[in-house]
């Protein structure tokens, strides 16, 4: 029995209120600071940042690992590592909860499926150029984990929670020594890559004059109606409305457990991998969820509406911002010392590769709104997608092009198309060059789908010219 005054029942108490406090802290310096507020760097990973430096001058000055003091509960790197993995699904479940009544024309379902195709496309570019790297670098540093470099796309194209799971996948399978740290590091430069990379591009663009940022005075506030929609639940009655968004996402979290043990029992060979898909099978199971809203909806036996999309983007964007604040501050700097050579030549590698395709796809493919689309992927592609609306707010601040649009329907494609990717990475550890075969094949396809107006256009008046 744990008396109330033992450390293991505050440790991770102190583990989320570190983290909300490094928010706070992170959010005042970004506000008070011009190269911060200029640079667009989101303030969970400002965040993570400070946590970084903490725990590394604590662990100079004392030799020990801060989080897995007494005072966090002994266990605190472990903690925040399972916070990221969770808050991760739990992001994607309530973005799937929200409801969606546009209507989709023919020409804007096209943009959207080759944004869908532009992400997954990139991913492999992403996973072509890391493996390529670190496969060299095996060559060289005999000993080295030949597949490390796969976890660029996950690291920048996915975002923290991704970059964990195969980190964790590669080190407790493949014994990877540091791989969830190497993952979770590849994730934060991707983050500062996103923010300071966008930010130069910016600046360049409009001191040349080709332009223009948006005023942010003038972004629009949210309506009072989008908190109390019509025929919704009430705001305050004897459950809270937030209260009913947090239950239901809950609820969609409980079945995706669920879904993973049932998987895990079935194929227990591959049970790292099924439960390293929690979001997938999160999302999965929130489109159960709101299935069955719906149905109870169409049969009058629910007389209201009790999602709202107001409180579920504000409870995502909740969870996303502790993922990555806790996903950075459980990096071991200490880990990494072997690494960081490497760590470095993907980075500068990522970034490269992601601004270059990103910038041609949009220009060809979206000619209308190329700068729009083209710092919508870029962001969401090096960081995650509220780094991509941060960059696309500078400007389009009412968000008046399809971009945002874009970003937010894209999301079946790219996990159908993009589904095959992750299959792979659980195939590199262990058959690298098959692994780098196949990525490439499948990369030439998917580009060829995806620019197939422009080139089957040029092969059709290429033999309409030789008719004439």
């Amino acid at each position: 029995m744990s008396n109330f005054w033992d450390f293991n029942v505050w440790g991770t108490f102190n583990i989320f209120a570190v983290l909300f406090a490094s928010l706070l802290i992170g959010n005042m310096l970004q506000k008070g600071i011009p190269f911060l507020r200029n640079s667009l760097t989101p303030t969970s990973v400002i965040g993570g940042v400070i946590l970084i430096i903490i725990a590394a001058v604590y662990k100079a000055i004392t030799g020990n690992v801060m989080w897995d003091t007494a005072f966090f509960g002994g266990k605190g790197t472990e903690v925040l590592e399972i916070i990221t993995y969770h808050t991760l699904a739990l992001g994607f479940i309530t973005s799937t909860l929200k409801s969606n009544d546009s209507k989709v024309t023919k020409q804007r379902a096209g943009e959207v499926f080759n944004t869908g195709l532009t992400t997954v496309a990139m991913y492999l570019i992403q996973g072509i150029v890391g493996l390529g790297i670190t496969m060299i670098v095996a060559k060289v540093i005999p000993g080295f984990f030949k597949a490390a470099g796969i976890i660029l796309p996950f690291g920048y194209g996915q975002g923290t929670g991704q970059a964990l799971n195969y980190g964790n996948i590669y080190e407790t399978e493949f014994g990877f020594v540091g791989g969830k740290s190497f993952g979770l590091t590849i994730a934060a430069l991707g983050f500062l890559s996103a923010s300071i990379g966008g930010v130069i591009y910016l600046n360049l663009m409009k001191h040349r004059g080709r332009l223009k940022l948006a005023d942010k005075s003038q972004f629009p506030k949210p309506a009072s109606e989008s908190v109390d929609g019509e025929n919704e639940i009430p705001l305050n009655e004897s459950l809270d409305k937030l209260t009913v968004q947090v239950s239901l996402i809950a609820v969609a979290y409980f079945l995706t457990y669920l879904l993973m043990f049932l998987l895990g029992t079935l194929v227990p060979g591959l049970q790292s991998i099924v439960y390293g898909f929690n979001f997938l099978i999160g999302v999965m199971a929130a489109i159960i969820v709101k299935s069955v809203l719906k149905f109870f909806r169409r049969k009058n036996i629910v007389k209201k509406e009790y999602l709202n999309n107001f409180l579920l983007t504000r409870t995502g964007n909740f969870f996303f911002d502790i993922m990555i604040v806790s996903g950075i501050a459980a990096i071991r700097l200490d880990i990494l010392e072997q690494y960081w050579g490497v760590i470095a030549i993907l980075a500068v590698a990522g970034t490269i590769v992601t601004f270059i395709y990103t910038r041609v796809t949009a220009k060809v493919l979206f000619p209308h709104y190329a700068e729009e689309q083209f710092l919508m992927m870029y962001g969401m592609l090096t960081g995650t997608a509220s780094t991509g609306i941060i960059l696309l707010r500078e400007v389009d601040g009412e968000f008046r092009t399809p971009a945002s649009d874009n970003m937010v329907y894209q999301n079946l494609p790219a996990i159908a198309f993009g589904f095959p990717m992750m299959l792979l990475a659980t195939l590199a550890p262990e058959k690298p060059v098959l692994t780098m075969v196949i990525l490439i094949a499948y990369c030439v396809a998917l580009n060829i789908i995806l620019f197939r107006k422009q080139i089957f256009r040029k092969k059709k008046d290429k033999i309409q010219s030789d008719v004439e």
